[in-house]
């Protein structure tokens, strides 16, 4: 498993032209039709990606406009936590061979057409998405072989490389093929910089120079299988890895030494198989199972020196295992080409078996929920319907039963049972093929961390967490408008309004004896405008270029639980504007863009602390060179400016006067990335 701590978010990011270049007029491109009979239906064909030379059809489904690819959250079950690609009709059968994951491997020359589906279409399942794409691939015969090879470089940091092959093969309906991949895990927050330190009367108390670095990697090996199967497909796939990762936080003066150390390691696997095949004419059953497990090993670390002396150290060990297993059936009932009805259930187990230790200076220190097991049995009931009233209206009605017991034994011993009730509405309307209404009521339930139940440690903030056996999930009620406009084949404008109503808020509870959970905090708002704007140049004299702005607006409200009064939601972001620009020359064989983030950040409050990082000018520039359609060089930069942290900390939970206010103001070190593909 690889892990990339990218606080920017860069992967909005487009692509820009090089200085000098004199751009040649593309070929014109194959504008996305509207399928037949279904306006919120767009069809790319191949030819609408000719400019761009795509290797992959990962790289076909970046170039829709208007469209990011989701993975999924991660989070337990698969109803509600999987991504809004399907390939054929069909999401992978595991959570972890993700849609991106799957595309990665297949050759664009493979692809058939790519269908944008907006608001929902009979006989797709759009798992809670309002808009999903389905890259239909073709039939024939085939053998490939995609070599990739990564590279990131920091200046003043630890360089990162690696690295996979992948093979996969076709003939007829099967299809075999495996990966062998060398992960890497970077942070893009890496630098050095001043920390100080002041008192309530602003009275400098620590001054001292800071360095950070984190790193890390994994190996895996994944295959897969696909073959007809009694009457109807059966898709597998098998993965095993390990993966590690570490962190420094280096804190010096000419007199104190401060060094905080984190390394993780661990292994993980997965098994998922998906079987499909048709009841008839009209019917269709997919039974789905996956299984994943892990295992893991933790160790933080705080050591100070003052003055040449050695305080005790700070240790926190965590070690532990866990799984997920899920067994899934749905039957698909098409009434009429219109008309289509889905009923199914969903039973799944889930365990975290976890083991925590903190001491100082070997000196054993208790915590609340150190040594748990958590399990949780969960089964879910559901039905959905789509219908298309008219060729420019489609609405989709559903309702998901949900009743979970979760159980915790070890240092406590305690069981809920849960049942919640999930309905969702999606009304999609089309009045043209370019312009589109979407509305959505759904109500959501978020799935807990397990990691929550127990006991946790942030040493270099100086915060130990306990455990929380009281969680109980967040639930929304959701209200979302959209409002989408296609323009000029590649522009695009897109509105969208939500407001949600929370109940059971997860965040930072104040627990006895000093210490802080995440817990429940009552009920809360979230207000949000997203905006989304991509300008095709051609006719402004900018020969395959583009301009882009997205931004995504939120205000929350909750009752903090230690003062009673009104602030936001810890760590959501109440804005990140990014600006863009990107140009395809295609008779140069070349792409590349460049993008800004001119402000970005968000803040956290516990009990004891406020904790506050902002950013700001952050640039990225990329090229990509595809000298022949089998080969592809790209090389980016990513550069910005300051990340500054800024802790305060109180005296007392009660009057809360201030202890200190501590600021890092971090220069993030440039880094390069170049990426090497060769297709076979």
């Amino acid at each position: 498993m690889s892990r990339t701590v990218l606080l920017a978010t860069t992967a909005l990011l487009m692509t820009a032209a090089a200085t000098g270049a004199q751009a040649q007029a593309p070929a014109p491109q194959s504008a996305p039709q509207a399928e037949a009979g279904q306006q919120g239906v767009l069809v790319f064909e191949p030819a609408f990606f000719a400019d761009q030379n795509p290797t992959t059809a990962l790289d076909m489904v970046n170039r829709i406009p208007g469209f990011s690819v989701v993975d999924g959250d991660g989070s337990r079950g698969f109803e509600g936590s999987v991504g809004n690609v399907l390939v054929n009709g069909s999401r992978p059968a595991s959570k972890n061979d993700s849609g991106s994951n799957v595309l990665g491997r297949t050759l664009a020359s493979n692809v058939s057409r790519i269908e944008l589906i907006r608001g929902g279409a009979p006989g797709i399942d759009m798992q809670g998405f309002s808009v999903v794409v389905n890259v239909i691939t073709l039939t024939q015969s085939s053998q490939q072989t995609i070599v990739t090879g990564n590279a990131v470089l920091f200046e003043g940091g630890q360089d990162v490389y690696g690295g996979s092959i992948q093979f996969t093969a076709k003939d007829g309906d099967r299809s075999w093929g495996f990966t062998l991949s060398d992960g890497l895990s970077m942070s893009d927050s890496n630098g050095v910089g001043p920390v100080i330190r002041r008192d309530a009367a602003g009275t400098v108390i620590r001054d001292e120079s800071f360095f950070n670095d984190q790193s890390g990697g994994g190996q895996s090996i994944r295959l897969n299988y696909a073959d007809a199967f009694m009457g109807g497909k059966i898709d597998l796939t098998g993965r095993y890895g390990q993966n590690d990762f570490n962190n420094i936080n280096l804190q010096t003066s000419p007199t104190v030494r401060r060094e905080s150390r984190y390394g993780e390691e661990g292994t993980s696997g997965e098994f998922g198989a998906v079987y499909t095949r048709p009841l008839g004419s009209r019917f269709n059953l997919e039974t789905r199972f996956i299984h994943e497990f892990s295992e893991f090993e933790g160790v933080s670390t705080n050591r100070t020196s003052l003055g040449g002396v050695d305080s005790p150290e700070q240790r926190f060990t965590s070690d532990g295992e866990a799984s997920e297993t899920i067994l899934r059936g749905l039957v698909r009932f098409e009434q009429t080409p219109s008309m289509t009805w889905e009923f199914g259930g969903e039973v799944a187990y889930n365990m975290l078996e976890t083991e925590q230790a903190f001491t100082i200076g070997g000196t054993p220190v208790p915590l609340p929920s150190a040594s748990v097991t958590v399990e949780e049995t969960r089964g879910e009931l559901f039905g959905k319907g789509t219908w298309r009233v008219r060729d420019d209206l489609t609405l989709e009605g559903g309702l998901r039963l949900e009743d979970s017991t979760i159980s915790q034994s070890g240092d406590a011993d305690q069981e809920k049972s849960f049942f919640f009730a999930k309905p969702r509405l999606l009304a999609t309307w089309t009045p043209m093929a370019n312009t589109q209404f979407r509305v959505r009521l759904e109500r959501e339930v978020g799935q807990l961390d397990f990691g929550d139940f127990a006991a946790s440690a942030d040493l270099d903030e100086e915060n130990v967490f306990g455990g929380n056996i009281d969680l109980e999930p967040e639930q929304r009620w959701i209200s979302e408008l959209t409002f989408e406009r296609r323009f000029w084949g590649d522009g695009i404008v897109s509105i969208g309004l939500r407001h949600d109503e929370i109940t059971d808020a997860i965040d930072v509870i104040p627990l006895d004896g000093g210490l802080s959970a995440v817990g429940n905090i009552g009920d809360a708002t979230l207000d949000q405008l997203a905006l989304n704007v991509t300008v095709p140049m051609d006719r402004f004299g900018f020969t395959g270029g583009r301009l882009g702005f997205r931004n995504t607006w939120n205000h929350t409200e909750v009752t903090d639980p230690t003062t009673g009064e009104t602030r936001p939601i810890s760590n959501v972001r109440a804005s990140q504007a990014v600006l863009s620009v990107s140009q395809d020359i295609a008779s140069w064989k070349l792409q590349w863009g460049g993008a800004y983030i001119p402000l970005l950040g968000q803040t956290g409050y516990d009990p004891d602390f406020k904790s506050a990082w902002r950013g700001r000018d952050y640039f990225e520039f990329w090229t990509e060179y595809k000298p022949t359609p089998t080969l592809s060089i790209r090389a980016q930069i990513n550069i910005w400016d300051n990340f500054d942290i800024e802790r305060t900390a109180y005296a007392d939970r009660l009057t809360r006067p201030i202890s200190y206010i501590e600021t890092r103001a971090i220069d993030p070190r440039t880094f390069y990335q170049i990426r090497l593909r060769k297709t076979f």
